[in-house]
């Protein structure tokens, strides 16, 4: 390596390809963290009722995807999945799952099961009185959530949340594996091309890096805010 000599200017003559990798990732970030919130929000709230039925359903969810590669969960749904879904509805017998949405259903998942942890863990924390005072005013369960008890409950969730999505956008880079077009698949796309792979995988590495700092810096201001409006 002493003799070597970087040279960045043919990775920055194809800039393009990783600015599209980076369309692609922050694409397939927002709508698996969309995805796995909604759900995870659902399967939290199941996690804490006591009706076995909701609960042991919701509990082996969130031990099977907690407990399973996230590399395993891309190639199962890009590969089994299909197979089994033809399976089970014979009339979709042909049809094709592309690698962005089976990575997309994987991630989601995924994320759903860390997050509904998130948001069992945040609604137990708030105090029992919280709950009999909205009960004692006559509120349903789902009004009392609603009103009191969530509101309270997200912003103590909020790092946690930050984290997850921050482990969540370098997940992505796995979904490479299955030619999903992000960063990582096209800086590898571009390395084969100019055959420089270490300033291609360094200018990856910065990228990853300018674009997570950038959103752990905007969740802390506004943790801020919200201990100020406290």
């Amino acid at each position: 390596m002493s003799g070597y000599r970087w040279d960045f200017a043919s990775v920055f003559a194809n800039f393009d390809l990783l600015l599209r990798g980076l369309v692609g990732t922050c694409k397939l970030a927002l709508v698996s963290f969309a995805f796995g919130l909604a759900l995870g929000l659902l399967i939290g709230v199941a996690r804490t009722l006591r009706n076995p039925l909701v609960n042991w359903p919701a509990t082996a969810f969130v031990e099977l995807f907690r407990n399973t590669p996230v590399l395993v969960q891309l190639i199962w749904f890009f590969y089994a999945f299909p197979i089994v879904l033809h399976a089970a509805f014979p009339r979709l017998a042909g049809a094709k799952l592309d690698a962005f949405t089976a990575a997309t259903i994987a991630l989601s998942l995924n994320t759903a099961a860390f997050a509904a942890e998130i948001f069992r863990g945040g609604i137990q924390s708030i105090a029992r009185g919280q709950w009999e005072a909205g009960r004692a005013l006559g509120m349903t369960y789902v009004t009392l959530m609603r009103r009191i008890i969530l509101p309270q409950a997200v912003k103590r969730m909020i790092p946690a949340f930050t984290n997850r999505g921050i482990e969540l956008t370098k997940m992505t880079s796995l979904a490479s594996t299955i030619a999903v077009g992000e960063l990582l698949y096209e800086g590898k796309l571009l390395s084969s091309i100019i055959y420089r792979p270490i300033e291609t995988y360094t200018t990856v590495a910065v990228i990853y890096f300018v674009i997570l700092h950038a959103a752990t810096l905007m969740v802390d201001r506004l943790e801020l805010r919200l201990r100020r409006a406290d």
